[in-house]
Formats: C-alpha cells, sequence, structure tokens
C-alpha cells in the first residue's frame, strides 16, 4: 500500500506541471469506485464541494488550479456545486476550461428557482458560467420549489442536458420531508449533511434512499470545518492504523463512507496540501459498526 509520505511527495511532484501524467494514477491510493443504482455506473468515493472555497476572486484561483490537478491525478472526479455559491460555478467552469479538465471530471450544479421559467434561466446560465452543455447531475437545492424544480429536472435530462436528477438539503430538521420525498419520488440522487457530529441521517435518510435504490452524495462530512476545533490536540483513537487513517480528515470522510447507502463524500478544499490527504480517505477498509458508534459517542453534545 502507498504510504502518505509516498503520496504526498507524488502529489507535490504534479505542481511543477501543469501536465498530468498519464502514470499519476499508479502514485496514488485507489480511490473505491462505487455504484449508481439507477444506472449501474460507477464514481469515485471522494468527490469536492465548492461552496466558500471556489468562491474567490482572481488571485484566489491560483492554488484552485493545484487543487484540481490532485484530484484529478488521484483518481477522484465528482464536483459538486451550485448557482447559489456566489461565483463559484464561473471559477469551476473558467479553471476546468483552463487545465483541460471538463471530460475527467463528473458536474453536479443545482437548481435553486421559484417557478419553472426561472429554473430554466438559471440552468442556462449555470451551462453558461461552468463552460459546458451538459452536467452529470442536477438537483433541487434544499427542496426549493421542488415539485416544479424536479418536474424541470427531468426534462432536461430526458433533452439530454442532464444524465441524473436529485434533491439536496443539509440540516437536520429536513430529514423527514427528505426522506419522504426520496420514497415517493425515487430521484437518481440525494445529498444530504452527515458526519460524526451529526449522524442523524442514518436514521431515516439513508435507510431510505439504500431501500429505494438512490445514490447519497454527503455534503458537511467535517461540520463545516468546526470538527477540526474540537479534536485539535486530540489524538485519534487507537484503531485508526488498522483502518488506514492517519488525520482526522480521513477518520472524518471514512465515518461517512462506511455507510452502506452511500456514494460519495464531497468535501470542500481550497488548499492542494488538504486535498492530497482527502484523498487518501478514498479506499477500504472501513470502520466497523462499532468504531462509527465510537466516534458518534465522542463528538455527541
Amino acid at each position: 500500500m502507498t504510504t502518505r509520505r509516498a503520496f504526498l511527495a507524488a502529489s507535490a511532484a504534479l505542481a511543477a506541471s501543469a501536465a498530468l501524467p498519464a502514470a499519476a494514477s499508479t502514485l496514488v491510493p485507489v480511490i473505491e469506485r462505487r455504484a449508481i443504482p439507477a444506472t449501474g455506473e460507477t464514481v469515485p468515493a471522494i468527490g469536492m464541494g465548492t461552496s466558500g472555497s471556489f468562491e474567490v476572486d482572481a488571485a484566489g484561483r491560483e492554488p484552485l488550479k493545484e487543487v484540481l490537478r490532485r484530484f484529478v491525478a488521484g483518481g477522484a472526479s465528482v464536483i459538486d456545486t451550485s448557482p447559489n455559491y456566489s461565483n463559484a460555478e464561473d471559477v469551476v467552469g473558467d479553471l476546468l476550461h483552463e487545465l483541460g479538465l471538463r471530460e475527467r471530471i463528473w458536474l453536479a450544479t443545482k437548481l435553486a428557482a421559484d417557478d419553472r421559467a426561472a429554473g430554466q434561466a438559471q440552468f442556462a446560465d449555470s451551462l453558461r458560467r461552468l463552460r459546458t452543455d451538459r452536467v452529470e447531475l442536477l438537483a433541487v437545492h434544499n427542496l426549493r420549489d421542488w415539485r416544479t424544480q424536479l418536474a424541470l429536472a427531468r426534462d432536461l435530462k430526458a433533452q439530454g442536458k442532464v444524465k441524473y436528477v436529485g434533491l439536496t438539503h443539509y440540516r437536520d430538521e429536513a430529514h423527514d420531508e427528505l426522506a419522504d420525498i426520496v420514497a415517493a419520488e425515487k430521484p437518481d440522487w440525494v445529498q444530504i449533511n452527515y458526519s460524526v457530529s451529526a449522524a442523524n441521517a442514518a436514521k431515516r435518510v439513508l435507510p431510505v434512499a439504500l431501500d429505494n435504490g438512490v445514490a447519497v452524495m454527503i455534503n458537511r462530512a467535517f461540520d463545516d470545518g468546526r470538527l477540526f476545533a474540537r479534536v485539535a490536540g486530540r489524538p485519534l483513537p487507537a484503531w485508526a492504523g488498522e483502518v488506514g487513517v492517519s488525520s482526522w480528515a480521513q477518520m472524518f470522510l471514512k465515518f461517512a463512507l462506511s455507510h452502506p447507502a452511500v456514494t460519495v463524500v464531497i468535501p470542500a478544499t481550497g488548499k492542494p496540501e488538504r486535498q492530497s490527504d482527502n484523498l487518501l480517505a478514498g479506499g477500504g477498509p472501513w470502520l466497523d459498526a462499532a468504531q462509527q458508534a465510537e466516534l458518534v459517542a465522542m463528538f455527541a453534545g
């Protein structure tokens, strides 16, 4: 198994060039690929969010180029964004175009509108901003006008502009409503918050998704970064090495990926070294039920 030191050294070497060597994938740990139930297509279990991290000015774009290089060189492909994330769609689109990476990215964005006409205009603008003619996933953002927007997303799927449709939320109080809608509508994907400190999705949303053949994308696996303050100076559990974990970021991501319903987790980062660390969480072994319960108890309250 490739060591963390070797992986980070290989990633650093990539920083010297914008090129993505064909052999780069042999230098990094293998990220597990998981099936999308609707089609059987597989995607890498580690993806990337863009809220905050890609909402940057011109000066902030440069480190993101290396973030993207390492992401793709490490075997990852799923990037999630939204028209609600300030200028993130513009930054994603411009950088993917500049680096020639669009065809290596599985791209997800959202509908966040209040009627069909607004949704249509927003999606057309998203395609323009992302510099593409289609996206892999179009999800209704936080259940906003979900009946109208999900119908629109399905129409766009029929037109070939969208491959999959989905629903998202990020707050525990929406879980029951989201689970009910997923059970009734059976979208291709659902996106929800799930972490060691907010594990309520395991009560209904994740089981409903699993039972209905709905792929799951996890947001807030780091609780918007708050988890790192809570573990400052705290050692990893004694069993961390048994599951191939050498950092708390990896532990938090592996916790999410250890639930059988989860397809991909999308941590956001604007720092290349953190991207490298996140990618190390993409392969097994996974946490067993006792290890997951220990973490939830550790961060309860």
